[in-house]
């Protein structure tokens, strides 16, 4: 009986409102979806279409990156849970910031679309503004909800999300929508999860105009503004170089090489990275030893499976490709054997950044952005002259190792050091 007893028990544990098999289950249902519509598109649209795409979607990564208040994280992560006015400021600031990034977005379509020399795909620019439009005016109610670790909640909305996108993208892209159908199953799926966050969660924010209140939340969040911005040098640069130089046709084989190495690879880790950062949060508040203790682990566990997982991934890459996405798409072998590479170090990455902002040093992933920064404005060009589009991807990896190595040993270092302001 007492066996029995235990078995309920942990059954009920691990399917409790705060367990991380709900994260676990949330990715692997949102990014088998992402991964059935992205690689379904590549294969009805090919590579220009893909490409053109990207470029919207990069001009929203750009313009969110830049406006980025850290406010989210520092909701998740403060030592006091927010009061309904303090949302109302979270959610004014968010909101207002959704507002201007669309306006941006609009106005400066037209020189997107000659400077990556998109042809008539102005009105595709136009649309992807509504994204962070949507996304902006969602409950902060979420951010509590992840500060309090209700995982089931938040698995709930991101799957309905998900599964609404990716069946209102593969229905118009069947019904000749081309690369609309991206973006289009995108809007609604952002727009059902906008609504549900503020049908099901609490505490829901007076809807008014309000800024005062959050000033204790600048200092954690002006690292992360200011990772945000480094990282949009980082994370876009090399997208940019190709984009421009190369057109859209290169850009979506690099795009879609990339895309398939993170959903093999890096999603785990950032799935990992949802649990982990109100988890190590905790923790901290708790008993800083013991976070640093958890942190070890986690990173000797993801180290281990990830070289065994690159290592399948390059000797599989060309049946890979035939098999997923066809001829078309062959050219981007080359590309992705060095992706598996670079989503890998991304993985680690993803949850050493989860323990440092946890334990208030998001300083430290804004300088490792920086070094990375540095890096790559120093080898790219000379190696996108030698080796082309080779080359930038080489590139990506010498940075994306180097700030691993920073994180890793600031991370390694800190044992029961105090919080950084």
């Amino acid at each position: 009986m007492r066996s029995i007893r235990g078995a309920a028990f942990s059954v009920r544990a691990g399917l409790g409102p705060s367990a991380p098999t709900w994260v676990l289950l949330q990715q692997l249902f949102v990014r088998g979806l992402v991964a059935v519509k992205f690689l379904a598109l590549g294969r009805i649209l090919g590579p220009s279409a893909i490409g053109s795409v990207s470029i919207a979607l990069l001009a929203v990564a750009i313009a969110e990156s830049l406006s980025d208040t850290g406010l989210p994280q520092a909701v998740i992560q403060g030592g006091d849970a927010p009061t309904r006015s303090e949302l109302a400021a979270v959610w004014t600031t968010l909101a207002t910031r959704g507002v201007l990034v669309a306006l941006l977005l609009i106005a400066l379509a037209p020189v997107m679309n000659s400077q990556f020399h998109l042809g008539g795909a102005l009105a595709l620019l136009q649309l992807a503004a509504a994204l962070p439009l949507i996304r902006g005016i969602a409950s902060p109610a979420y951010y509590v909800v992840q500060r309090n670790r209700g995982f089931q909640h938040i698995a709930g909305i991101e799957m309905a999300a998900a599964f609404v996108d990716c069946c209102i993208g593969l229905a118009f892209a069947f019904g000749g929508a081309g690369a609309y159908s991206l973006l289009i199953g995108m809007i609604v799926g952002e727009t059902l999860k906008t609504t549900l966050t503020w049908a099901t969660m609490k505490p829901r924010p007076p809807i008014r105009a309000a800024w005062s209140g959050i000033g204790h939340y600048i200092g954690f969040s002006r690292w992360i503004w200011a990772g945000s911005v480094v990282n949009l040098l980082l994370n876009q640069f090399d997208k940019v170089v190709v984009g421009k130089l190369l057109g859209p046709a290169q850009l979506g084989a690099y795009q879609m090489s990339s895309k398939l190495a993170q959903m093999l690879l890096t999603d785990a880790a950032f799935a990992m990275g949802q649990y982990l950062f109100p988890t190590f949060s905790a923790q901290h508040r708790h008993d800083a030893r013991v976070a640093a203790r958890l942190v070890r682990l986690y990173l000797a566990i993801v180290a281990a499976g990830l070289a065994m997982f690159v290592v399948l991934l390059r000797a599989i890459a060309e049946p890979l490709f035939a098999l997923i996405l066809g001829a078309a798409w062959m050219s981007a072998v080359p590309l992705f054997k060095i992706f598996v590479i670079n989503m890998a170090i991304g993985a680690l990455i993803a949850v050493l950044v989860s323990y440092l902002r946890a334990v208030g040093d998001a300083k430290a992933t804004t300088h490792a952005s920086l070094i990375q920064m540095v890096i790559l404005f120093a080898i790219v060009p000379p190696a996108t002259h030698y080796w082309g589009v080779t080359g930038v991807a080489w590139s990506m990896t010498v940075g994306m190792g180097s700030a691993a190595t920073w994180m890793l040993y600031r991370t390694l270092r800190r044992h029961d050091a105090p919080s950084f302001p």
